[in-house]
C-alpha cells in the first residue's frame, strides 16, 4: 500500500505547491471574509438561519464524504446528526458543561455508532446499504420516545449554556458553526493527501488492486463509515447548540433524505463553497416554500432539479473547483 500510495500522495502535494493558490481557494477565502462580517449587517434572524445552515452543511459534507471515499450512499445519517445533538444535550443537563466541552464527545460517540453499524453491514452495499441505513432512520424517532425519560419524550431538551461566557448569544449560534464548518473543511483537504485517504480511494476504484497491496474492503468500510458518522454527530451537535432545542421530531426519515438531497445538490463537495451551496439549499428552500401548501413538494423537486441542471450545464473545470478541487478517484 505505501509504496503506491506514498509517491501519489507526494506528487499531489508537489503539485499543489508548484500551482499555488488556485481560483476555488481565493474565492473560498473572499466568501468567508464576506460570511465573517455578515452579522455586522445582517438581522438576528439571519443570523440564526445561517446558523443553522452551516451546521447543516457540516452533516452534508459527512454525507458527501461517504459517497467520495467508499462509493456509498446513505439515507441514514440523520442518525448520527442526532447522536452528536442528544450527546451535547445531555452532557449540558446532567454534567453542566458547555459545547465546547461536550464536541470532542459527541465526535466519540458518532464514530463509535459508525463502527458498530458499519461492522454487520460491512459486507452490504449499493442499494442494501442505503436501505440498511434508511432501516436506521425510521426507527430513530421511536427509539427517542421509548426512552423519553433520558430523550425528554415529545417536548426533547434545551441547549442554553454559552460557548463563550461574555459574547451575545446570537453571535455565539453563527461564528460556532461557522468555525467547526471550516474546520472540518480544513481537515479534509489534509486528509484528501494522506496515505489513508488514497487507500480508501484504491479499494473505492478496484477492490482487487487493493487487496493486492493489503488494504482490506472490510476496513476501508468500517473507516469510511466511523470518519463520515463522527463529522455528521459533530453537525449534530452545533446543530442543537444554534437552534437551542434537541428532539425527535428533528430527526426523522425526511431528515435523512434531505441530508442526501444537500450532498447531491453541492456535488458531493468537501469545500467550503460546494457544502455552503447544500447548506443553503436544505435550510432556505423550505423556509421560501412554507407558504406553498401542497404545491410545496412540487416546487420543492423543481427547484433540485434546477440546481442540479444548472450545475451540471456548467463548464467540467469550474464543476471540478466547486466540488474541491480534482476527482475523487485515485
Amino acid at each position: 500500500m505505501s509504496s503506491v500510495a506514498v509517491p501519489v500522495a507526494k506528487s499531489t502535494a508537489a503539485g499543489a505547491a508548484q500551482r499555488g493558490p488556485g481560483v476555488a481557494t481565493i474565492a473560498s477565502a473572499c466568501g468567508l471574509l464576506v460570511l465573517l462580517a455578515l452579522p455586522l449587517l445582517a438581522g438576528g434572524y439571519w443570523t440564526f438561519t445561517l446558523g443553522v445552515c452551516f451546521a447543516n452543511a457540516i452533516a452534508i459534507v459527512a454525507v458527501s464524504f461517504l459517497v467520495r471515499y467508499a462509493g456509498e450512499v446513505s439515507i441514514g445519517h440523520g442518525v448520527f446528526l442526532a447522536a452528536g445533538a442528544y450527546t451535547v444535550a445531555l452532557v449540558e443537563k446532567y454534567l453542566g458543561l458547555s459545547v465546547l466541552a461536550s464536541l470532542p464527545l459527541a465526535a466519540l460517540v458518532g464514530a463509535l455508532l459508525g463502527l458498530a453499524f458499519a461492522f454487520p453491514s460491512r459486507h452490504l452495499s449499493g442499494i442494501y446499504l442505503a436501505v440498511a441505513t434508511m432501516a436506521l432512520a425510521l426507527a430513530l424517532p421511536e427509539v427517542l420516545l421509548h426512552f423519553s425519560a433520558i430523550s425528554g419524550g415529545y417536548e426533547g431538551l434545551y441547549v442554553k449554556l454559552d460557548a463563550l461566557p461574555g459574547v451575545p448569544k446570537a453571535l455565539q449560534r453563527y461564528y460556532l458553526p461557522l468555525g467547526g464548518l471550516v474546520a472540518v473543511v480544513l481537515l479534509l483537504r489534509q486528509f484528501r493527501r494522506s496515505r489513508q485517504a488514497m487507500a480508501l480511494l484504491l479499494t473505492r476504484t478496484s477492490v482487487h488492486a487493493a487487496e493486492s497491496f493489503g488494504v482490506r474492503r472490510s476496513w476501508a468500510r468500517l473507516s469510511c463509515m466511523a470518519l463520515s458518522a463522527a463529522i455528521a454527530a459533530l453537525g449534530g451537535a452545533l446543530l442543537s447548540f444554534s437552534s437551542s432545542t434537541v428532539a425527535p421530531n428533528s430527526f426523522t426519515l425526511w431528515t435523512s433524505i434531505f441530508l442526501l438531497v444537500g450532498s447531491v445538490v453541492s456535488l458531493y463537495s468537501l469545500s467550503l463553497i460546494g457544502s455552503l451551496v447544500g447548506g443553503l439549499f436544505l435550510t432556505l428552500v423550505p423556509l421560501l416554500l412554507a407558504g406553498a401548501g401542497d404545491w410545496v413538494p412540487i416546487l420543492y423537486g423543481g427547484a433540485l432539479l434546477g440546481v442540479v441542471l444548472t450545475v451540471n450545464a456548467l463548464p467540467a473545470r469550474l464543476r471540478a473547483r466547486l466540488e474541491g478541487g480534482g476527482s475523487p478517484t485515485p
